[in-house]
């Protein structure tokens, strides 16, 4: 589940691209992707929602803040994000979530941290440094920062909040109407995004190539990677299932480079080791549990 969840996501990065490139609003996509998913699960969902309602509603502000940090900020700083970074800059901060979880696993009690967590956590922090720095002191001196590279450690940070919060569910609902709930609550907050964005003259162009990219984003990088990865937190818990968001970077990586002709660079490099070996130490705590 966490290897589906993984793949399917790094293909959101590459769509997400391909929709700057051919024009397709951001925020606009954010909104239409995840009313194509709203309607494609309905059939399936709608008695079960109707059977735990009560449970819905004594959740509703937990659920809510599921949808809000998913679907209303994580997907919008990712689209925002690939405006001006590359698909390798963004999907290698995925990689950083482990280490966001872990801080906020530890900072709200859901999961007990050890000292190599710690250190597994800052330096995965030393990784994200590297890859926004560049290795360029004169960058860090400066704060002259790429724009995506920032808008996207916003995204990874409300990802780890999600997946903390996800963590602290204490309730049980079938996967797909969880999803279900927590794509309509999250419908809520990407609306203002998508007037905002239409009231400023990006409108959306429906034609084929709309249709093939919400098709794509709305089977696999929403239902299926959601599905799987709530599933697999239910599982293994936030701190295991975030390790293997190691492997957004390494497909997103291998075709990037094949699909857009991104360059893997030095920095990059130096940023997935610090990161990779600060997941690496993170893990101990998990095999001595």
């Amino acid at each position: 589940m966490l290897v589906c969840a993984s793949l399917f996501w790094a293909g959101n990065f590459i769509v997400g691209k391909y929709a700057f490139l051919t024009d397709i609003p951001p925020l606009s996509l954010v909104f239409y992707r995840w009313t194509l998913v709203w309607f494609i699960l309905l059939p399936f969902t709608y008695k079960e929602i109707i059977k735990y309602k009560d449970i819905i509603l004594k959740n509703l502000p937990l659920l809510f803040l599921l949808g809000f940090t998913s679907v209303g900020l994580f997907n919008s700083f990712t689209y925002l994000a690939l405006i001006h970074t590359q698909v390798i800059n963004a999907s290698l901060f995925n990689a950083a979530i482990p280490a966001i979880i872990i801080l906020l696993c530890l900072l709200f009690k859901v999961e007990k941290t050890n000292k190599f967590q710690i250190l597994g956590l800052i330096i995965s922090v030393l990784g994200i440094i590297a890859i926004i720095t560049k290795l360029n002191l004169d960058i860090l001196l400066s704060l002259n920062f790429n724009k995506g590279d920032l808008i996207m450690v916003g995204g990874a940070l409300t990802w780890g909040i999600y997946s903390t919060l996800l963590k602290r569910k204490k309730f049980t609902l079938p996967l797909l109407t969880l999803v279900h709930v927590i794509c309509t609550l999250g419908l809520i907050s990407v609306l203002p995004q998508f007037l905002y964005e239409y009231t400023n003259g990006q409108v959306i162009k429906f034609d084929i190539n709309l249709v093939y990219t919400l098709i794509f984003l709305a089977l696999f990088p929403s239902i299926g990677s959601y599905y799987c990865w709530a599933g697999a937190v239910s599982i293994v818990g936030a701190n295991r299932a975030g390790i293997s968001l190691s492997l957004i970077p390494l497909f997103s990586t291998i075709m990037a480079i094949g699909i857009y002709d991104e360059k893997f660079q030095f920095f990059h490099l130096i940023g997935a080791i610090l990161i990779i070996l600060g997941l690496l130490l993170s893990n101990k705590e998990i095999k001595n549990a």
